[in-house]
């Protein structure tokens, strides 16, 4: 039996990782070019990437709520919001992003059963993910074909081409599994059937891709002013081809809310877009901070509940409390090196 690692020691074992890959980055990725790139940033362009961040999770919530309502859970869209900020602010301090996910399930669950909740978020997640794979794919062809665009490496076509490639695959094999008898055959039909009823049907389709697309298009307008604030700014095409891939790398469980493996991607991919890999490193951190301040009021949410919201088991409130003072003190601890190491380079930014 494979002993179970406790809480705090997996966290303290993601914030080590975190800290330990944006080290490694700050020696080879230009660490104090970043640092002076970071301190002299344009507060208008971050300004600009916090409100598109809100708009973001205003229009996630709203797809959360019509995804529900087609599985038989009515939400408010007060409701939607302030549950949907609550996990925000719980997911950024987890490897993967669920915790805060698998909480607003929990809540949800009241109108038609934790089946349902579960399966409703589970489809509002996938419906953003899918929503970035269609803007990755297009993207990927459309500079990869068009004269004159991204000079996609050799190295790098290949294991994209895979992934994209890999999705339809991996989703033509779920299909032929649901035409099996079986536990696991009838498992992928049911989940097959909420898909079609929660995002597919003629009612809510429409709207389903709108603000899936309009929150992919957040997310890469958010970066790119970032990008911009920091004095390394990236063409629409370098924005569309090349973040997707820097938000998809933060889904890999190594640190807690995607640090350290979100700068390395930007680091690796910047030089390939005409800028640096410092930029890159840059506008990562920016990025994620802005990331951080945008679910900050899932911090004000996260008091409203113990204070005057429903009784909760005082474990879950003690939990989801050091959830948000993780994602904010890693953030802020971040924010300070950089900050610190800035002050110890004064040549000027080139």
């Amino acid at each position: 039996m494979i002993p179970r690692i406790p809480t705090g020691v997996m966290r303290a074992g993601q914030l080590a990782v975190a800290i330990g890959l944006l080290a490694l980055l700050w020696r080879v990725a230009g660490g104090p070019e970043a640092a002076r790139a970071l301190a002299t940033s344009d507060p208008r362009w971050l300004a600009a990437a916090l409100a598109a961040l809100t708009l973001q999770t205003v229009l996630s919530a709203l797809r959360w709520k019509i995804t529900a309502a087609q599985l038989g859970i009515f939400l408010g869209t007060a409701t939607a919001m302030r549950e949907y900020y609550l996990a925000q602010i719980v997911n950024q301090s987890v490897p993967g992003g669920v915790l805060g996910d698998a909480g607003r399930a929990v809540r949800a669950r009241a109108h038609a059963g934790l089946l349902a909740s579960g399966q409703a978020v589970l489809l509002e997640r996938l419906a953003g993910q899918a929503g970035l794979f269609m803007v990755t794919a297009l993207a990927f062809a459309v500079t990869l074909a068009r004269p004159g665009g991204i000079d996609w490496p050799a190295w790098l076509i290949a294991p994209v081409g895979l992934f994209i490639a890999g999705v339809p695959a991996m989703i033509l094999g779920l299909f032929l599994l649901s035409q099996t008898r079986g536990r696991l055959g009838g498992a992928i039909r049911s989940f097959g059937q909420a898909v079609v009823r929660a995002l597919l049907a003629r009612s809510v389709i429409w709207r389903q891709c709108g603000l899936s697309i309009g929150t992919v298009l957040c997310n890469l307008v958010a970066f790119g002013f970032c990008a911009q604030a920091v004095g390394h700014g990236l063409s629409p095409a370098a924005i569309t081809a090349f973040v997707p891939l820097i938000l998809m790398a933060m889904l890999v469980p190594l640190t807690i809310s995607g640090w350290g493996v979100r700068e390395g991607a930007a680091a690796l991919f910047f030089p390939l877009a005409g800028s640096t890999a410092s930029g890159g490193l840059a506008a990562s951190v920016a990025f994620g901070l802005m990331v951080t301040l945008a679910a900050m009021p899932g911090a004000f949410a996260l008091v409203s509940r113990r204070s005057g919201g429903p009784a909760r088991a005082p474990q879950d409130q003690d939990r989801d409390t050091r959830a948000g003072g993780v994602c904010i003190g890693s953030a802020a601890a971040t924010a300070a090196a950089f900050r610190a190491q800035s002050k110890t380079t004064s040549e000027p930014r080139e």
